[in-house]
């Protein structure tokens, strides 16, 4: 996990000081809206319906238990005692004071944590797999090249006032749990020839109004010139990104606008410029990156002390839990939901869910972020991480050990066998709080949590992402949920589009909309249908729901669930 160094500290305490004077400022009524707005949100404050909100930075969604204990503290010193994951891997506080903002950042700084970037017309907080430097699928672990761009990105003057918001995704596993190619940028790691890492950089994907996946432009990228490249293709964005219309401002209409071949000749071009700039004596480029900056990263990411266990400790282990699965069904269901492969022999990594249908998804309640900090310390070195999905991670789990954190998790109500199944809902905190929302997601993802409760019928479903978006900007990602549903305005109403067939990862696609939207209360049976409709004509149970959307296309579930709509 990274440290920070003392010019880290000073940095975010002096950013915290300048944020407080601003805020006195304003309050005091010395700035107007307009000139605080900038200012507050490349600190992470939004104006929300109700209240403030803010939005506390996670880089590549690595935290420790002693973070995750201060942010159960903040949560209830300065809001309502709990705090929303979102599929960003930040955290929000929904509900604080204006004026005690600056109080806050200071408690983030004293662990290590700041706001910065998290919001406002410029590079947002990196993300990458929440099984990072763990999964048994990885080529490189990914985060030492995350905290590269995260420091690299960090009040960068030339990129601090983008046409728009900027996002940027690692992966560096076979599979892609990060959604690279819905970003900004999307990054993945591959093997260079010469032993060393590379990387195939895509462009112009994103979500929201134009849903789009981005374009391959650019393959094998020395680690070397990582941070050269991505300069330029910022300042392609930069040079010609569109500012008079915040509907087209995005990379991806740029991309589009130009075709993924020119944009990429156009950033070559730029990369060519930075990179041969021989005279001043920088034939790599001003932001070359060596090998020992790179070793010094990595050594920040270096595995805890594992427990060495043989092939026939692990064995043996999993034998054990087999036969206590055989008398304890819901501890069975639990592991078989919730663990994902390890790298090191006699462990695992286990996914905590945030989706037990009494909190909205992603919520987490001060004592539930309490106990996950002390399941931390005792079952995985200290360390937390948070998905896209709005769960967490503990990453490093003794299979021995699993038992004891079962019953741990049981306790706090965190132990639900729902990851990757139709309850595992990902939302927006919707109309209840954002003022862009055209619709609410909570009490939709509450209902259907409620008429899907019953596990074994969870179960016979199999894995299904079902994602709610409040509005266009699709924080929610519907776009590509397996079912994506979207809150829409008809005249001063809430009513929600139903999309299929959407997927993330390796081979992302987007959702297509079925027909017509709902009414708010005729959503859950509008899914309900499309459900037992898939149930009936899917060819076994192990083809996915996607996989059967994808196979008949939208047609016939457009037919099952209008038939009998009023």
């Amino acid at each position: 996990m990274y440290q920070y160094d003392q010019h880290d500290q000073a940095f975010v305490l002096a950013r915290v000081e300048q944020f407080r004077a601003e805020t006195n400022r304003y309050l005091a009524g010395e700035l107007t809206e307009d000139e605080f707005k900038p200012l507050r949100l490349q600190n992470g404050l939004y104006v929300q319906r109700h209240a403030p909100m803010l939005r506390i930075a996670i880089p590549y969604g690595v935290l420790s238990a002693n973070q995750m204990r201060a942010l159960a503290q903040i949560s209830e010193t300065y809001d309502e005692g709990y705090g929303h994951f979102s599929t960003r891997q930040n955290l929000q506080l929904n509900g604080p004071k204006l004026e005690r903002v600056p109080d806050i950042l200071a408690d983030l700084a004293r662990v290590q944590m700041h706001a910065i970037q998290t919001s406002g017309n410029c590079i947002r907080n990196v993300t990458t797999d929440q099984f990072a430097g763990v999964a048994a699928d990885e080529t490189a672990d990914p985060r030492p090249y995350a905290e590269l761009i995260r420091q690299w990105s960090s009040l960068h003057p030339e990129f601090a006032f983008l046409p728009r918001k900027f996002k940027i995704a690692l992966t560096g596993a076979s599979e892609d749990r990060a959604a690279v190619k819905v970003h900004d940028i999307g990054i993945a790691l591959v093997p260079s020839q010469d032993g060393a890492m590379a990387f195939d950089i895509y462009a112009g994907g994103g979500l929201g109004r134009t849903p789009v996946i981005g374009a391959l432009i650019k393959q094998a990228l020395s680690q070397e010139q990582l941070l050269n490249y991505l300069e330029a293709v910022l300042r392609v964005y930069n040079r010609h990104g569109r500012r008079d219309n915040i509907y087209k401002a995005r990379i991806k209409i740029l991309v589009r606008a130009l075709g993924a071949d020119e944009f990429a000749r156009q950033v070559q071009a730029e990369f060519d410029a930075m990179s041969a700039d021989a005279a001043a004596g920088r034939a790599t480029g001003p932001g070359a990156v060596s090998q020992a900056n790179y070793d010094s990263l990595i050594q920040q990411f270096a595995d805890p002390a594992y427990v060495t266990f043989t092939t026939e400790d692990a064995l043996q282990m999993e034998t054990e839990l087999a036969t206590r699965g055989a008398s304890t069904p819901a501890f069975w269901r639990w592991l078989a939901r919730s663990r994902h492969p390890h790298k090191q022999t006699g462990y695992t990594a286990i996914t905590v869910s945030l989706k037990n249908g009494k909190l909205p998804p992603g919520d987490a309640a001060a004592a539930q972020m309490r106990l996950i900090a002390t399941a931390a310390e005792r079952f995985g070195f200290g360390e937390i991480r948070i998905t896209h999905h709005q769960n967490v991670v503990l990453p490093h789990v003794r299979l021995d050990q699993l038992n004891e954190l079962f019953k741990m998790l049981q306790s706090g109500g965190l132990a639900s066998a729902n990851i990757g199944l139709l309850t595992d809902i990902i939302a927006c905190p919707g109309g209840d709080f954002c003022q862009l929302a055209n619709a609410k997601s909570i009490p939709i993802a509450l209902a259907l949590q409620e008429i899907f409760e019953d596990l074994d019928e969870l179960f016979n479903i199999g894995e299904l992402e079902l994602n709610i978006s409040g509005c266009m900007n699709s924080c929610g990602h519907h776009h590509i949920g397996h079912i994506g549903i979207l809150g829409v305005d008809k005249k001063g109403e809430s009513f929600y589009q139903v999309s299929i067939g959407g997927m993330q990862g390796t081979n992302a696609s987007i959702g297509r909309i079925i027909g017509p939207s709902f009414s708010e209360e005729d959503v859950p049976d509008a899914v309900e249908r499309l459900i037992r409709f898939y149930l009936l004509v899917r060819r076994d149970a192990k083809e996915r729901f996607v996989e059967t959307a994808n196979r008949l296309g939208v047609e016939p579930f457009k037919e099952a669930v209008y038939e009998h709509a009023d």
